[in-house]
C-alpha cells in the first residue's frame, strides 16, 4: 500500500454510496493512514448515479482531482452497468466489485471486456437477512476492504462497531445488525479471494 490505494464507487442516490466512501475513509485515518472520501456532485436526487472516491495511502496524499485510473471499482447498484462504463480507466491488475446475486462468470459479459479479476456480492441477500432492509452500503463497504487487503478485517470490524456504537446509540438492533452484514460479507467472499489475490497482498 505503500503508493496508495484508489477506489471509485459507483451507486445512485440514497443507497449510501457515499456514506461507505466516506466510512471507509474514516476507518483507514484511524490505522494511521493518509485518507481522501469524497462524493462527485451532480444531481443529488434519489436514484440518480452517484460517483464516490477514496484515496488511501501510507504516505501523504498531495493529489486532490477526481480519481480516473483506479484500482478498484465497487458497483452498489447492478442496474449501472446498463448506463455507465463503470470500467472506465480501471487498471488490469485492480478488481472490480458487483452487488449482484450472480456469479463473476455470470456477469464478466457485461463488464466492457475487463480482464482484471472480478468479485461478487449479493448483498441485497446479505443485508435483508441481516438487518430486515435494503442497505447495501455495508456489505460492499466490507467487500471493499476485504478485495483490497487495504486494512486487517478484525480491525476493520472493531473500528466499525465503535462507529456504529456511536452513530446508533440507542438502537443497538441496528449496530448488530450491521455487523451481521459486515461479517457475512467476509463469509462470502473467503472463497473467492483464496483463488485471487487482494489488492494490496
Amino acid at each position: 500500500m505503500s503508493s496508495g490505494l484508489e477506489i471509485r464507487w459507483h451507486g445512485r442516490g440514497g443507497q449510501g454510496a457515499k456514506t461507505a466512501a466516506l466510512l471507509l475513509a474514516d476507518v483507514a485515518f484511524k490505522t494511521g493512514a493518509y485518507v481522501q472520501g469524497f462524493p462527485e456532485y451532480g444531481p443529488e436526487r434519489m436514484g440518480a448515479p452517484i460517483t464516490a472516491y477514496n484515496r488511501i495511502s501510507r504516505n501523504e496524499i498531495r493529489v486532490h482531482s477526481n480519481i480516473y485510473t483506479p484500482d478498484l471499482v465497487v458497483v452498489v447498484d447492478e442496474s449501472l452497468l446498463d448506463s455507465v462504463d463503470v470500467t472506465v480507466g480501471l487498471k488490469k491488475e485492480g478488481a472490480i466489485i458487483v452487488n449482484t446475486p450472480k456469479s463473476a462468470e455470470e456477469i464478466r459479459d457485461e463488464l466492457n471486456g475487463y480482464e482484471g479479476n472480478v468479485y461478487t456480492v449479493d448483498a441485497r441477500r446479505i443485508s435483508v437477512e441481516a438487518l430486515g432492509k435494503y442497505f447495501p452500503n455495508s456489505p460492499m463497504l466490507a467487500a471493499a476492504v476485504a478485495v483490497s487487503g487495504v486494512m486487517d478485517q478484525k480491525q476493520f470490524i472493531n473500528e466499525m462497531r465503535a462507529s456504529y456504537q456511536h452513530k446508533f446509540a440507542k438502537k443497538p438492533e441496528v449496530i448488530e445488525g450491521n455487523m451481521k452484514a459486515l461479517t457475512m460479507t467476509f463469509e462470502a467472499l473467503e472463497e473467492d479471494l483464496q483463488s485471487q489475490s487482494r489488492l494490496t497482498a
